[in-house]
């Protein structure tokens, strides 16, 4: 969506109506939040009608109970509106705190819905963005937005209806100077709605930015990039500092102007107020003059306070829009399934399956193969030959194009998709682990799996001395992607990861490479141990690992070339058997 577009939509009714619906649970507080706006305004004109009062009353009559009498109660109304305000401001807080809890709740569901696709064309810095930045943005339109802006006008309408009733000569004087800051007014809400709406996509550039290159340091440093990416980091800093800078101009261009109208109000009323007076031309008492001050400034300090109000509702509005553009995006995967049983044999089948991951570009090219419960079969090929687009597709990360695949003879659509997802576990080549203790990881988080029963897993595959080597064992703190472990002790937690879930099909995706010979001596046993009974697929490129697989699909360019064991497909003399001798050969050079 172009900045056009996105300024047209950044305030509307429809959009303004879809976010506040999500205060209907919280009705109460929000009925709150309006009486005590309501009482906001009252209060705020009654002190300057006090003071009139006082100055035109008391004081000339020199009545010490009347004066006394005036003063309390002026105290009573400053604590009412103290109290008021506190209120005021709390539950305005707190009805847009539980907005942005539920919103953001709604919005994460969204998203983990979502099918792989998605993520793929998506930036994971914009995404956070959304879910973090964004919504303490859209928390703002009840904070400082929506019902600052209501208890304002509410201030300035009853000023000004107390400005008429007092003297309406002196008002109409006020009123004169109102064009001025409701014109710099329109205009500065026009100029910061287009400030923000750049603003915005700036943070997100920012925070995608920062993102990636903290997640690739590695790669940063190992290939002496600091110096590039650092030049870039300058260059989109510097354009999300022209961003808000275009904010900070604007409104050091409007609040002047307003103080400026402000202070003219105050000279006008002075003028014709005393000096006219002098001249015996009747416009008002003093006491009245005196109450006009505290008005104007009632009039004129709530209409700025609204300008910038304004521009956090605006703003709000704008990741509103943002936020909502997620909550309508169609990219999941459609979970209609109704079959929902304790566990599978494990029959796979795939009958000539056809997909792409961008329209019109196929990637499998009429798969067709089947496994029995029970059996091992390996996928080979090379690079981009599609072995890891079967297994996505087998746990339906995407929706084929044609085509059936079946587990147990049952079309994997009409699977209930965490039912589906659960009767298979997968160990991948690179090992994704949380910020967390290792028994956290091993478990994720499941309140069914004991450490009991993870510590017993762990010994069965072979892996529990590894894990009570390290400081604290099971509840060691692998930190953020497991960076305190090495690569091949990360595939060991997977791998136990995978057995304690006790899945009827099982999946290694490259799982034993780029480790060490002891570490791949663990994985092999482990291997051996958790493949025994169950259906089990492997990806390999190292195809020695592999000689004892039931059948080997061989894969290129998206296609079946060759399906057999290890001694049939040698036999053959295909590209099987040119894939091995090049290993092989090259193993022997090394």
């Amino acid at each position: 969506m172009s900045k056009e577009q996105e300024l047209g939509k950044a305030f509307d009714f429809g959009l303004f109506k879809r976010v506040f619906a999500f205060t209907k649970p919280y009705y109460l507080i929000f009925w709150v939040v309006a009486v005590v706006a309501v009482a906001l305004s009252a209060f705020a004109i009654l002190t300057p009608v006090l003071v009139k009062e006082i100055i035109n009353n008391a004081l000339p009559n020199n009545s010490e109970a009347q004066l006394t009498r005036l003063v309390v109660l002026m105290l009573v109304v400053l604590l009412g509106q103290v109290i008021c305000q506190l209120s005021f401001n709390y539950y305005a807080n707190l009805l847009g705190e539980s907005v942005i809890k539920d919103l953001r709740i709604q919005l994460f569901r969204k998203m983990m819905a979502f099918k792989m696709t998605y993520f793929d064309n998506s930036s994971i810095g914009v995404l956070v963005t959304r879910a973090v930045a964004d919504m303490q943005r859209i928390g703002e339109i009840f904070s400082q937005g929506f019902f600052v802006i209501v208890a304002d006008v509410l201030k300035m309408v009853a000023g000004a209806l107390v400005m008429l009733y007092i003297n309406w000569r002196l008002a109409l004087i006020v009123f004169a100077i109102l064009p001025v800051i409701l014109i710099a007014t329109r205009l500065f809400q026009q100029a910061m709605k287009v400030a923000f709406i750049e603003v915005r996509a700036q943070v997100s550039n920012l925070n995608s930015f920062v993102q990636e290159r903290i997640a690739g340091m590695k790669i940063v440093q190992l290939f002496n990039r600091e110096a590039i990416e650092k030049e870039k980091f300058r260059v989109i800093n510097e354009k999300h500092q022209n961003a808000w800078l275009k904010t900070v101009w604007y409104n050091s261009i409007f609040f002047p102007v307003a103080e400026i109208s402000f202070s003219l109000g105050i000279g006008l009323v002075v003028y014709f107020g005393v000096i006219q007076k002098i001249e015996s031309v009747a416009l008002g008492d003093t006491g009245s003059i005196f109450a006009f001050f505290f008005l104007m400034d009632l009039l004129f300090r709530p209409l700025r306070q609204i300008a910038d109000k304004f521009n956090t509702l605006q703003m709000g509005m704008v990741a509103a829009n943002r936020v909502f553009k997620i909550l309508d995006t169609d990219s999941h995967i459609a979970d209609t399934g109704t079959v929902e049983i304790p566990g599978v044999k494990g029959d796979i089948t795939f009958s000539d399956v056809r997909f792409g991951y961008v329209e019109g570009e196929e990637v499998l090219h009429g798969i067709s193969f089947e496994v029995k419960a029970g059996e091992t079969i390996a996928i080979v090929g090379a690079t981009g030959a599609g072995k890891s687009t079967i297994i996505n597709l087998l746990n339906r990360f995407y929706e084929i194009n044609s085509g059936t695949i079946l587990i147990d003879g049952i079309d994997i659509r009409d699977f209930k998709l965490a039912s589906l997802r659960s009767y298979i576990a997968i160990v991948l080549q690179d090992v994704f682990l949380f910020a967390d203790t290792v028994a956290n990881n091993i478990s994720l988080q499941d309140k069914n799996i004991t450490k009991e029963a993870i510590a017993a897993a762990a010994q069965e595959i072979g892996v529990h001395n590894f894990i009570t080597n390290l400081p604290g064992g099971y509840e060691y703190n692998v930190k953020e992607r497991g960076t305190m472990l090495s690569s091949g002790q990360r595939q060991l937690i997977a791998f136990l990861r995978a057995y304690l879930s006790n899945p009827g099909i099982l999946i290694l995706d490259e799982a034993t490479s780029s480790v060490d010979t002891y570490t791949e001596q663990l994985i092999q046993q482990a291997t051996n141990k958790i493949t025994e009974g169950r259906t089990s697929i492997i990806i390999a490129h190292r195809l020695a690992t592999i000689k004892k697989a039931d059948t080997i699909i061989v894969m290129d360019s998206g296609r079946i070339v060759e399906m057999g064991n290890h001694r049939e497909l040698l036999e053959n003399g295909g590209y099987y058997k040119d894939l091995y001798e090049a290993q092989f050969l090259a193993e022997e050079v090394a």
